[in-house]
C-alpha cells in the first residue's frame, strides 16, 4: 500500500484524481504504477516489465525507483508493506 508521499502532484494526482503537475503524456503509466505500487508488499512485485525497476544506490540506498519517461522515474522507499516518500523526479537531472 502507499503510505506516503513527498510529490504534492503524485499525492494529488492519487487522492484526489488531480493531474496538475504531471506531463499529460505520463497519466496512465503513472496510473498504472501507482496501482502496482498499492497492491505490492515488497518492492520487487514493481519489478515488471518496461518499468526498469531498480534499487538505488550511495546516499539513496534503500530507496527505488521505476521509469516513467526518459529521465523521470517514480522513487520511493519501503517500510514493511508500505511504500513511503514516493515521488516523482529527474534524479539524472540534478
Amino acid at each position: 500500500m502507499i503510505k506516503s508521499f513527498k510529490s504534492r502532484a503524485l499525492r494529488n494526482h492519487w487522492t484526489k484524481g488531480d493531474a496538475a503537475g504531471i506531463n499529460q503524456e505520463w497519466l496512465k503509466k503513472v496510473q498504472l504504477i501507482l496501482s502496482a505500487m498499492d497492491m505490492a508488499d515488497k518492492p520487487q512485485m514493481l519489478d515488471l516489465p518496461g518499468l526498469g525497476f531498480h534499487a538505488l544506490r550511495g546516499d539513496r540506498k534503500g530507496e527505488y525507483a521505476v521509469s516513467v519517461s526518459g529521465n523521470w522515474r517514480i522513487t520511493f522507499g519501503w517500510s514493511g508493506e508500505d511504500a513511503i516518500d514516493v515521488r516523482l523526479e529527474d534524479y539524472h537531472g540534478r
